[in-house]
């Protein structure tokens, strides 16, 4: 058996050191499904889309995945995450942030209308994040959302994808395989 070719460890020890954080910042909080998952296993999901998303690590996207819900979700802010991770994640961070001022109507249709203004590495983020929040409403829908309230949110999220000008290839072809298991679901 040979060794394998050695490789800096520094990218892991970065993810990591996010992955931690991030899960110390979300240890209370569950996901909103019948199942009340933890919420970091959202938080990996969509890092782990990510990193399967092309042949190359963009290590700072993926930690950007992880955290990608601490300055809305959290105590935490821009600063801080500038602080310990660096600008460009913090920065990924910002651009898939929603302003929690602003009524929870209004927030969707900001992220329908400015999808087009994303970089394109934010728009990897966010549609891994629209395909971990599918994936959720299919296994683990949250027990008070009608069959009519799921379907809403599916159409949503299209949306919001439909107006990203620069897809990464292999995520938006996995949004539409699971935004298609719409109809053929038992869950809706």
């Amino acid at each position: 058996m040979s060794n394998p070719t050695p490789i800096s460890s520094e990218p892991a020890q970065r993810i990591l050191a996010a992955a931690q954080f991030a899960a110390e910042k979300h240890a209370q909080q569950k996901r909103k499904g019948a199942a009340q998952e933890p919420y970091i296993n959202h938080l990996i999901e969509v890092a782990n889309l990510i990193a399967g998303s092309s042949d190359t690590l963009d290590t700072e996207l993926v930690m950007a995945g992880l955290l990608h819900d601490t300055v809305e979700d959290t105590s935490v802010t821009q600063e801080e995450l500038a602080q310990r991770f660096g600008n460009d994640v913090a920065s990924l961070v910002a651009e898939v942030t929603d302003d929690p001022s602003l009524p929870k109507e209004a927030r969707k249709v900001l992220q329908v209308k400015d999808a087009v203004k994303k970089s394109p590495r934010a728009q990897t983020l966010k549609l891994a994040d629209k395909i971990s929040n599918l994936r959720a409403i299919l296994a683990s829908p949250p027990v008070a959302w009608s069959l009519e309230r799921r379907r809403q949110y599916f159409h949503w999220a299209k949306q919001v994808v439909d107006g990203l000008t620069a897809p990464n290839p292999r995520l938006k072809a996995e949004f539409d395989m699971v935004y298609a298991s719409l109809n053929n679901s038992a869950n809706l």
